[in-house]
């Protein structure tokens, strides 16, 4: 007699596969990229529960599906090709049945991963945007930053992953088994998932360097080429009072080169350290020093691929690219344009930005002319066969890389470096912290219209995919002072939802009350990571950030009418990854609506070029759930620290990072029967409860706040 086989254990490739028969439970472990899965399989039909066993032939690397009579009526075989691992549900030669099979259990991979989607959904309407340890029913990707490593989870009818924190994430597979139908299941472990797809020169991002995405304040765009040392001081001032207590760090100057108060930029002296002397008569050095002494980091514009000065030029005649016929090529840095092949002017590049950083004191670049939608940038250019044949060095490889390279050794390794514009499929990634993903937020000399902020959303809606792994993107600058409220909320949302480089353009003195809130509730950038990671090239009407705390859960859904006339907009909770069984709370940020609880799918009229942010929390019958906060745009995400209820007593505990001065309201969800202990009013819609709490404090920083709750049937009796 055969012996039982109750343990199975092979290898295939990178992968050991081993299975015990005892608690059904099956170990898939890669051995190359450490990661495991561990689980127990079950299948189920009308016939009732089968076993799952080790085969009990001579074939060794299958398992064995077991009707409740003890016959062996299909197999699970598993599959293995490079990092992808499959096993396949079939049927016993002659076999026809039904069932359920399924596959719980957990997997191990990365400290610091994130759950998100990979392989995308024809026809989605939604972005999905994740802060914390988030998860959506969509997911089927684990994704590592620091090792660009992917592990995807795929087939079947149904497979969730639930990030339970620490790398670890509890999985789901679900194959329904059809009579004429084979079903599997799959594992691929993908390492370098941006570099093999986006980003050759992928570099995770320096947090050492640049631990958050940059804020600040510039003044291109409405001083444009006006601006003086005086004006960048006098709205410094206004920012260190409306601002800076939010988090905004860098305040950044722009047009400050010799000839630069007239554009074009062509015609500056982009090359060499000589400043605009009437508008910075003391110099850039004594201008950083004033910024830092009024609280921000000096932030430098340079345009270092080209020059509008013809004594330069004629200095230094071999540093520059000529046409076949011996004519400078003239683009948009410059009349005369570097050939980045040539030593010197790659030194000269280095330099300047070395004295700028280490002599005069700045810590944040924004290098422009660097890779726009034309050749007049100068990826585009130095990739044209008529340029290279031009250059000093025709085969160099990859020149532009060259200019990224001296820009970072020049600038050293602790300033913040922002590609302007910058590509994620070039090599800014391998230098920069951060990039410009949006063409300018306004033209020359006239205010921000509703076709740039249209601009604004459709390029995060292109590149937000890499933001938070490779670079932190910047959409450009956000200006509210000449849009409408609607469309002012709208540039905010699409800039602060997502988590981007956030820098502010207004003419401080000249913005009203409700519009400095509204930078305010901006500041600093929550820290959000993708979860769709791949581009988007449509409009999306509904942008998703989760929320996810070791206390709870909630949703930030940004509802987006792009159109020119109002319109509803609606969408199911199965949409957003979330329960569609379950109920949910929902609160309008904008307008302070309360909807009470809403099931399966949720509707509102949304203004002509207007946005609504929904707040949505999953209803619980027996205690407050947090709903919304008054402080910030990605609602709890930056000032929420904690929260906790005790059902014994019926006391909510929470604490909240407050800035000094500022009142931030939190407004939670509460059941119909509970009502604050102290008589506090609440707003009630159908079977739920909106409650606020107002706080403030003096100082800025963390502060906690308890409430005790009692049942309304109790109140009313007494």
């Amino acid at each position: 007699m055969a012996p039982v086989i109750t343990l199975l254990t092979f290898i295939l490739g990178p992968w050991m596969i081993a299975y015990d028969e005892a608690g059904s439970v099956l170990t898939l472990s890669n051995t190359e990229q450490r990661i495991t899965v561990t689980g127990s399989f079950a299948f189920e039909n009308e016939d009732g529960v089968w076993q799952i066993v080790p085969p009990r032939d001579g074939v060794r690397d299958r398992l064995a599906l077991v009707n409740p009579w003890g016959s062996v009526q299909g197999y699970i075989t598993f599959q293995q090709n490079g990092g992808r691992l499959s096993f396949l549900v079939h049927h016993r030669t002659r076999q026809f049945y039904s069932g359920k099979l399924t596959f719980d259990g957990q997997i191990r991979f990365r400290r610091e991963s994130f759950a998100c989607q990979t392989i995308p959904t024809p026809g989605a309407r939604v972005l999905s945007l994740g802060a914390g340890a988030a998860d959506s029913r969509a997911c089927d990707t684990l994704f590592a930053r620091e090792e660009d490593l992917a592990l995807q989870v795929f087939g079947g009818t149904e497979t969730r992953l639930e990030d339970l924190g620490d790398g670890l994430y509890r999985v789901r597979a679900v194959c329904d088994i059809e009579k004429t139908e084979e079903a599997s299941i799959s594992l691929n472990v993908e390492p370098n998932y941006f570099k093999s797809r986006y980003i050759p020169y992928y570099h995770p991002i320096d947090r050492k360097r640049c631990p958050k995405p940059p804020t600040g304040w510039m003044s291109w765009n409405v001083y444009f080429d006006k601006a003086t040392a005086e004006d960048n001081l006098a709205e410094a001032r206004l920012g260190k009072e409306y601002f800076k207590p939010f988090g905004m760090e860098f305040w950044s100057i722009e047009s400050w080169q010799a000839n630069s108060d007239q554009l074009p930029v062509s015609k500056f002296s982009n090359l060499d350290l000589e400043p605009n002397r009437d508008q910075f008569p003391e110099g850039m050095k004594k201008l950083a020093d004033d910024i830092r002494a009024l609280g921000f980091r000096p932030g430098l514009w340079t345009v270092p691929y080209g020059t509008g000065n013809t004594e330069f030029y004629e200095a230094h005649k071999d540093w520059f690219l000529h046409d076949k016929d011996g004519n400078p090529i003239d683009t948009w840095a410059g009349r005369y344009t570097i050939d980045p092949t040539v030593p010197e002017a790659i030194e000269n590049i280095r330099h300047i930005h070395e004295v700028a950083a280490r002599q005069w004191g700045y810590e944040f670049f924004k290098v422009d002319g660097m890779s726009g939608g034309g050749s007049a940038y100068m990826a585009h250019l130095y990739e044209k066969p008529e340029v290279r044949a031009q250059m000093h060095d025709p085969f160099c490889s990859n020149p532009f890389e060259k200019t990224a390279a001296a820009i970072r050794e020049g600038i050293g390794p602790r300033s913040v470096f922002l590609a302007c514009q910058g590509h994620y499929t070039g090599p800014e990634a391998a230098y920069a912290d951060a990039a410009r993903i949006g063409a300018d937020i306004v033209d020359c000399n006239q205010p921000v219209k509703w076709e740039n902020v249209l601009n604004q959303g459709a390029r995060t809606l292109n590149q937000i995919f890499v933001n938070n792994i490779a670079f932190f993107t910047d959409p450009d600058t956000l200006l509210v002072g000449d849009l409408d409220t609607e469309q002012a909320r709208v540039s905010a949302t699409i800039v602060s939802l997502p988590g981007q480089v956030t820098f502010s353009g207004d003419k401080l003195a000249g913005l009203s009350g409700d519009k400095i809130a509204l930078i305010q509730q901006t500041l600093p950038p929550a820290d959000v990571h993708p979860m769709n990671l791949y581009p988007f090239f449509d409009l999306l009407p509904i942008w998703n950030l989760r929320v996810a705390r070791p206390f709870g859960a909630w949703n930030a859904v940004a509802l987006f009418n792009w159109d020119d006339e109002p319109k509803p907009i609606a969408f199911s909770f199965g949409e957003l990854g979330l329960d569609p069984e379950a109920d949910y709370a929902v609160y309008e940020f904008w307008t302070g609506t309360f909807f009470g609880s809403a099931h399966g799918s949720f509707s509102i009229d949304v203004p002509p070029r207007g946005v609504r942010l929904l707040c949505v929390a999953q209803a619980d019958p027996a205690r407050p759930v947090f709903l919304s906060s008054s402080r910030h745009i990605a609602q709890g995400a930056v000032d929420l620290a904690h929260l906790d209820w005790n059902p014994e007593t019926k006391t909510l505990t929470g604490k909240v990072r407050l800035v000094g001065g500022h009142k931030t309201t939190l407004r939670f969800a509460l059941p119909a029967d509970l009502l604050p202990a102290d008589g506090g009013e609440t707003l009630q819609a159908g079977d739920c409860r909106l409650w606020e709490k107002e706080l403030e404090s003096d100082r800025s920083g963390e502060v906690t706040f308890t409430q005790q709750f009692e049942d309304a049937a109790l109140l009313d009796w007494l």
